[in-house]
């Protein structure tokens, strides 16, 4: 028995010992966000937060997360449904194209910026290294900075 929680809900499930989480998430709890692209951990396709750290879930197995904290691109708008300040920033940036890889890119963009609310172009380069065949990395970019500049002072 692996008990954690998902997106805020407490989920416990048995026999997942050598089951990535990618296909936990998808076929045995219809939470669709995260893609399969490659399977071996390059694309960013599959990454969620895990405990707070973007991580990509093909290659993560589901009977090692005990007690774990999973957030997935559904999780990141509040109880009441309005979205994050990236998720506001990508739509007013227009950043999806074909939008496959759009969650994986929300996801570690959230991780950047929890660590570094206000990062450059090179940082947003070096941390989010997904991958986007339609090419909307400028858009992302923009986005990433508009967020950043959205967020409250703490």
């Amino acid at each position: 028995m692996v008990d954690f929680t998902l997106n805020g809900r407490p989920v416990s499930l048995d026999g997942l010992d050598d089951k990535p989480l990618l296909w936990v998430l998808r076929e045995d709890l219809g939470t669709l966000g995260p893609k399969y692209g490659c399977g071996v951990a390059q694309c960013g396709a599959c990454r969620v937060l895990i405990d707070g750290q973007s991580t990509p879930s093909c290659v993560t197995l589901a009977g090692s997360l005990q007690g774990a904290e999973i957030v997935t691109v559904e999780g990141l708008a509040d109880p009441e449904g309005r979205l994050s300040y990236l998720q506001q920033a990508w739509l007013d940036e227009q950043v999806p194209q074909c939008g496959f890889c759009q969650p994986g890119f929300l996801i570690a963009a959230t991780d950047l910026l929890s660590r570094n609310p206000s990062p450059t172009d090179d940082e947003i380069d070096e941390a989010i290294t997904n991958i986007c065949r339609c090419g909307t990395y400028p858009r992302i970019r923009r986005a990433i900075h508009r967020a950043a500049a959205a967020r409250p002072v703490a």
